[in-house]
């Protein structure tokens, strides 16, 4: 007999199981993962904060967040029932009452820093209970406890209030476990080029200073006073400053050329951290410079960005359908499935590409229908008397069982008389000895051929195709009209 399955978690992070951590009291806040967070920044994500206010993290990351905003959002019921349906309904009355768009956005930074939270404002709607507000609180102000739970950190608490059920909207991101409470954003991946890529720029600042005109060299006498000394040092100082200068005499005066020139040096990084950082946010080096509405300009470049895109607002969507969205149905609709809230990323299909295709259907000998046409090139057509009326794009099931059915009945009624033509024509072959003599003999009983019965059987089908197709056309100019 199989043993039944073990029910209990296991691999808890409590109780000093979680080897990668030690003991960790249900009390106590957890520290992030992330090293570089840690030890360049004291665990503090003042340190991500300060990212964005570099050109190339502020361009590729407000267009990433513009692709997900730009997308409309739709709400589906959990189920067919009309409980389900009503519940749907209500979330989305829900949704429209606040900027969810807004909140979207807000809630969005949890890809950039790894977690977001948010404080749900309840509000009594009748019977019901609504969602008034919902406020995007500053991640740095909570934390997470050995527990795994939410607290809120304030001066009278470091160590955090344990703050109430169903009330905060928390999802994390990045982690490769379920162990990190906290994600890891893409702030981690973006400290390091954003770093270099300032280092850089500072120096290149310097370098453009000390080169940018040649360095002043004064010569003095070993007879100088410190007076003298000092009074040469200020007139190399001032030669920065001024159109002339003098000296005492016995002092010389020479400017020092570059010899070298490392420009090219400092902007080749420069650029190759900007790069660097489209990489980590778009997915590719392409540039927020390039083509608008295009990241990077290319249609590989798009394509990567659409499923970045796509994972970003499923993410964020997902959360909000495990919490609030949850929340709202338990509360109002008891025993109605959970509807689901969506961006809808899916790309209109090309016109001219449909108008091509249906092109080369047509060379196949078919048309569509209005309503295929309606269906796919909107509304305003209607189908012109000159070209006969609209025909059928493809047949239906007894459509295309018609000319079958026509054709067997063509063959069954047509087999006596083609028997009665071909047996002459067999015999003569037959009582022929040579290939010539059979070739004379057909050609002399040609015309004595009885074709008779096939010719009416003949005309009957045509006849019979004829009426069909009549019939076929003013059926569907019917449905036209």
């Amino acid at each position: 007999m199989a043993r039944k399955p073990e029910m209990q978690e296991v691999a808890t992070t409590q109780d000093g199981r979680d080897i990668t951590r030690g003991y960790i009291s249900p009390l106590e806040l957890l520290r992030p993962e992330d090293q570089v967070l840690l030890h360049r920044g004291g665990g503090d994500l003042r340190l991500y904060e300060e990212l964005k206010r570099d050109d190339q993290v502020a361009a590729t990351w407000g267009s990433r967040q513009d692709a997900v905003i730009q997308a409309d959002w739709y709400v589906e019921p959990g189920g067919e029932k009309r409980l389900d349906k009503k519940a749907a309904d209500f979330l989305r009355e829900q949704l429209q009452g606040i900027q969810f768009d807004d909140v979207t956005k807000k809630m969005h930074y949890g890809i950039f820093y790894g977690y977001a939270v948010a404080e749900c404002l309840w509000a009594p709607d009748g019977a019901n209970v609504a969602l008034d507000e919902v406020k995007v609180r500053n991640r740095r102000r909570f934390a997470f406890d050995g527990a795994g739970r939410l607290r809120m950190k304030t001066h009278s608490n470091p160590t955090g209030e344990l703050l109430p059920e169903r009330k905060f909207w928390v999802y994390s991101a990045g982690a490769d476990h379920d162990d990190a409470p906290y994600g890891l954003g893409l702030g981690h991946y973006l400290y390091w080029p954003v770093f270099f890529k300032r280092s850089g720029l500072r120096l290149w600042l310097i370098f453009l200073d000390k080169f940018g005109q040649p360095t002043a060299k004064g010569t003095y006498p070993a007879s100088a006073t410190p007076q003298e000394k000092q009074n040469l040092l200020a007139a190399l100082q001032s030669i920065h400053t001024e159109s002339g200068i003098i000296m005492p005499e016995g002092m010389d005066v020479e400017l020092i050329e570059a010899a070298r020139s490392g420009t090219a040096d400092y902007a080749d990084l420069y650029e190759k951290m900007d790069k660097a950082i489209a990489k980590v946010i778009l997915g590719h080096t392409g540039s927020s410079e390039s083509t608008p509405g295009k990241l990077g300009g290319e249609d590989m470049a798009e394509a990567v960005r659409d499923d970045i895109v796509k994972a970003d607002a499923d993410v964020v969507c997902a959360s909000f359908n495990a919490s609030v969205a949850r929340w709202l149905t338990e509360w109002n609709y008891p025993g109605a499935a959970i509807p689901r809230v969506w961006r809808s990323l899916e790309k209109p299909e090309d016109l001219n590409k449909i108008a091509e295709r249906d092109t080369r259907i047509k060379q196949l000998g078919y048309k569509p229908t209005l309503q295929y046409i309606r269906d796919n090139y909107g509304d305003g057509w209607e189908a012109d008397p000159r070209a006969g009326g609209p025909q059928s794009f493809g047949f239906s099931e007894a459509e295309a069982e018609a000319p079958e059915q026509m054709a067997d009945r063509l063959e069954e009624e047509a087999a006596e008389g083609m028997d009665a033509m071909i047996e002459p024509v067999r015999r003569a072959i037959d009582n022929a000895a040579t290939l010539k003599e059979a070739r004379e003999n057909i050609e002399k009983m040609f015309e004595d051929l009885p074709s008779d019965q096939l010719g009416q059987v003949m005309q009957k089908a045509i006849a019979a195709s004829m009426l069909a197709g009549m019939f076929e056309a003013a059926d569907e100019a019917g449905e036209a009209d």
